[in-house]
């Protein structure tokens, strides 16, 4: 396949695929740049990639071209802990103090581990301050959040730890395999199954890695008429759910901060340090064709690999946010968790503001329109990467490539 700007393979039968990613182009917010990977019982039938690296330069996105996938790195770092669970390493339900004994301080020493992968543990901010090279640093963090106080009583309430969910689950990963997440993430899943894809980037890939550009931006207002038209839930039900939950001065708005160390006003997510860290909640590289065949791995024989077994991913995708309330929504005001929030124990779960494939599929989009997924029905695993960000409340793009998928199948 070779048309203008659109390069890769689809087999026979997965055209519907190739149409969406082609019409994306077209489309609104439209692409710079973007590549998409299907993999079907374990093979890949669908590897599409396009468009700019970098517009201004015209350097075009190249099959080896990988890109920033924002939380889309959360995935990732959810299947390292399912890989610890499975071989009986780490026990989801023992408190986390088992494996971090500091972390007990402040009334945290009953706090089960699947609190942590399922943003039910009240931390999804740190009071701070702390700086850009502290939160590099990684001790830091780990020990502002060992003396931090829960928000709320654990378990009672959920809300988004945009940043923190990264340092919380990588330090249990840490104390128990004795590698930073993104050395066990190397070790255990990028390289048995030969992916381009880091959490902390090696300098000599600097030279891949396409440039985020943005798409115009998206008012509170804008996002809110995205989430009625997706959920069907009423205005005024949703116009009270985003000022109060991600207006400013909320808690979620102050999550992705980290104690002010990453300003969002600030480049830093622009310079080889953000790279070269490890923050296993947002800054993984890869291209679509790993994120795909990582999570193929995990319902299927990928090349003789399977990451994960049937029983790990049913105990991984069994949905946690429908037993809590979600932080910050006013007195008396619900919403379903299949409306808003649908997260098990490290993956979103299908739903009408992220929807995939069935009601089994678990993945984990990333700010700016990225996602990865897999499917154990269809035994499917897809990556969708892109470096136009748009931040939209069920980004269209991927969404009109997750449906394609499943007419294909259909």
């Amino acid at each position: 396949m070779n048309t203008p700007n659109v390069h890769g393979h689809v087999e026979d039968g997965w055209g519907k695929v190739a149409d969406a990613f082609r019409a994306n182009f077209e489309g609104n917010p439209g692409e710079a740049g973007a590549s998409c990977c299907v993999y079907a019982g374990g093979r890949p039938v669908v590897d599409l990639w396009g468009g700019f690296a970098d517009s201004a330069s015209k350097r075009p996105w190249n099959e080896d071209t990988i890109a920033q996938v924002a939380s889309t790195t959360k995935g990732a770092t959810a299947i390292c802990a399912h890989l610890l669970a499975q071989r009986g390493e780490l026990d989801l339900d023992a408190p986390v103090v088992k494996y971090w004994p500091e972390f007990g301080a402040a009334g945290k020493d009953q706090i089960p581990v699947r609190w942590l992968l399922s943003h039910q543990v009240g931390l999804p901010v740190i009071d701070g301050p702390l700086t850009l090279e502290e939160a590099y640093a990684w001790d830091p963090v780990i020990r502002a959040l060992e003396a931090q106080k829960p928000l709320w009583q654990p378990g009672t309430e959920h809300v988004y730890h945009a940043m923190t969910f990264g340092y919380l689950v990588g330090e249990v990963v840490r104390r128990i395999s004795g590698k930073s997440l993104g050395t066990f993430f190397a070790d255990e899943v990028a390289g048995p199954l030969g992916l381009q894809a880091w959490i902390g980037l090696p300098e000599e890939q600097e030279e891949k890695v396409a440039t985020i550009e943005y798409a115009a931006p998206f008012t509170l207002e804008e996002m809110t008429e995205g989430i009625i038209e997706t959920t069907g839930l009423d205005a005024d039900t949703v116009n009270a759910w985003m000022t109060s939950v991600w207006g400013e001065g909320s808690v979620q708005a102050a999550a992705g901060t980290l104690g002010g160390a990453f300003d969002p006003t600030s480049d830093y997510f622009t310079k080889r340090a953000w790279r070269a860290a490890e923050v296993p909640a947002a800054n993984m590289v890869a291209d679509a064709r790993s994120v795909a065949r990582m999570y193929a791995a995990t319902v299927s024989d990928v090349d003789g690999i399977r990451l994960l077994e049937p029983a790990t991913v049913e105990r991984a995708i069994e949905v946690q946010t429908d037993k809590t309330r979600m932080y910050g929504l006013p007195p008396g005001l619900d919403i379903p968790a299949d409306r808003s929030f649908y997260m098990s124990l490290g993956f979103w779960r299908s739903c009408p503001p992220q929807p995939m494939l069935g009601p089994k599929s678990f993945g984990h989009p990333g700010s700016g329109g990225s996602i990865g997924f897999a499917d154990p029905d269809a035994g499917v695993g897809f990556g969708y990467v892109m470096n136009l960000w748009s931040f939209r409340i069920g980004e269209p793009r991927a969404s009109s490539l997750a449906a394609a998928v499943k007419a294909c199948l259909a």
